[in-house]
């Protein structure tokens, strides 16, 4: 890794067949176009999309939920690490690992043994049983990676004040919510009611919108 200080192991475990997902990833090559790292089964996949320079925006599939957690990390914190784990703020273990390759294995390996030790405590002897009785709604007919991404950029058009509405002369801090349809995400504003709806099945609608400057609402 001396030699490559721009590249990274990155790691994390698939929720759904439980294998340890890893890849090199060139920090300083990210770009608006999102990098996955699929899990081989299929069901699964990390995504890294440089948001802002010098940040790096990730979702990571989780062990212990439903829904793949949302990061937003420095850049230069992960080409300078050696190890560094992102953990589930609910279960408050890591489901994601950067930094040189035999720390990122090693990591992997105890993680391995802290969720089986896990399970057992909680009774539960396949990884699937912690995702059997979540209740079916529309975003698990969604690509989760894809909401992630949408949710990502409403998050920062609303902080840089780039969402319009027909509401004038008010602070919109909190003015919007966003909810998850059988489609997409409609965004809508609670105080004049004008709303859109995003595309979320990765078609060119999609990727047009995380790519936008500004949305507007009708």
């Amino acid at each position: 890794m001396a030699n490559m200080p721009t590249k990274t192991t990155i790691a994390y475990r698939c929720p759904h067949c439980g294998a340890g997902v890893l890849s090199i990833v060139d920090i300083l090559a990210l770009s608006a176009d999102m990098v996955k790292l699929k899990c081989s089964c299929g069901q699964s996949a990390m995504t890294l999309l440089q948001s802002n320079p010098g940040k790096i925006a990730l979702s990571v599939p989780c062990t212990f939920c439903t829904q793949p957690h949302s990061f937003t990390v420095s850049a230069s914190l992960l080409e300078n690490k050696d190890l560094l784990t992102l953990d589930c703020p609910y279960a408050g273990m890591p489901i994601c690992f950067f930094g040189e390759m035999n720390r990122v294995k090693a990591a992997l390996a105890e993680n391995e043994l802290e969720l089986l030790k896990h399970l057992q405590d909680e009774d539960v002897p396949q990884l699937q049983k912690l995702h059997k009785d979540a209740s079916k709604n529309a975003a698990d007919y969604l690509d989760p990676t894809v909401l992630q991404s949408i949710f990502f950029v409403l998050e920062e058009l609303d902080m840089e004040n780039k969402i319009h509405c027909r509401c004038q002369g008010r602070n919109k801090q909190g003015l919007y919510e966003a909810a998850v349809q059988d489609d997409g995400v409609k965004i809508s504003c609670k105080g004049c009611g004008a709303s859109r709806l995003i595309a979320a099945d990765s078609s060119l609608a999609t990727q047009a919108f995380l790519e936008c400057d500004e949305l507007f609402l009708e």
